[in-house]
């Protein structure tokens, strides 16, 4: 997560009508702070690679280290895929996140995506990132169902902490105190796929995903738990990337995930026409 950061106008080559270039889309996330010179302190993201290391309750987000994973390599993997600033000396301050690498990322995603939902396939899409996130899942969601895939969801709200894990729309989220919650934690996900598991098992006709569209510790749990996810994280947040190469997660995208929400639409809609859909 990063604090709050107002996007830049959209350039008029953006529009809607307008063809969608590599190119073009980098230079829309730079200008918008999606990569590039993003809000996410420096501080944070060499902090959470410590606190990740140490499992902490809210920056493991389902992912366990492994006896290989040390300080040292969890830094270079964020530097390499997605482009935080490679001086372990800078401590404070800036701190970057590669247009190229989120871009890249961004066609493998779409991939994973097009092969599930033109098989018509079961899609699960959930956020822990509801201020943001769901600008981009929503139109997905649409998508997938019109070219004849299954959007999945939660039944009713499943109680969790002070709230409960409950669809809205088409996404699953945890509501808090009337609203919203951002959440770094696995558990979530695990009763989301706990309550589809049960209703497969009593009825093997219910579905389960084939695929799911998610974040932060919702994206942990479900690789964890065997399922195929395809996720975002923002430069901060090494135990996705950390899963990615442990072959847990299909694909992270290394972007801000937490720009307003209009300044994601050129992004998925590239994600979309990638996806031939």
């Amino acid at each position: 997560m990063t604090e709050p950061n107002a996007a830049h106008s959209t350039p008029s080559a953006l529009h809607h009508s307008a063809p969608m270039t590599r190119d073009l889309l980098m230079e829309h996330l730079d200008s918008t702070r999606i990569t590039g010179h993003v809000a996410t302190p420096r501080e944070a993201n060499l902090a959470n690679i410590h606190d990740f290391l140490a499992s902490s309750e809210h920056q493991y987000m389902g992912i366990t280290p492994e006896p290989a994973d040390t300080w040292e390599s969890v830094f270079q993997l964020m530097v390499a895929a997605v482009g935080i600033n490679p001086d372990p000396a800078h401590e404070h301050g800036q701190d970057t996140i590669s247009a190229q690498s989120c871009v890249d990322a961004l066609e493998r995603y779409a991939q994973v995506f097009s092969e599930v939902v033109r098989a018509g396939g079961n899609v699960l899409f959930a956020t822990a990132h509801p201020a943001a996130m769901p600008a981009v899942y929503g139109p997905m969601a649409a998508a997938a169902r019109q070219a004849g895939a299954h959007v999945l969801t939660v039944t009713g709200g499943i109680p969790w902490d002070t709230g409960d894990v409950r669809a809205v729309g088409d996404i699953v989220m945890v509501e808090q105190y009337g609203g919203l919650r951002h959440t770094h934690r696995p558990e979530p996900m695990e009763l989301a796929l706990d309550q589809l598991e049960a209703a497969h098992a009593a009825d093997p006709a219910q579905p389960l995903p084939d695929l799911i569209v998610t974040d932060h510790g919702m994206a942990g749990a479900a690789g964890t738990r065997g399922y195929r996810v395809i996720a975002v994280g923002d430069c901060n947040d090494p135990a996705v990337f950390v899963g990615q190469a442990q072959g847990l997660i299909d694909v992270v995208v290394p972007l801000d995930d937490n720009v307003p929400p209009h300044a994601y639409a050129p992004m998925t809609r590239y994600i979309l026409r990638h996806a031939r859909l």
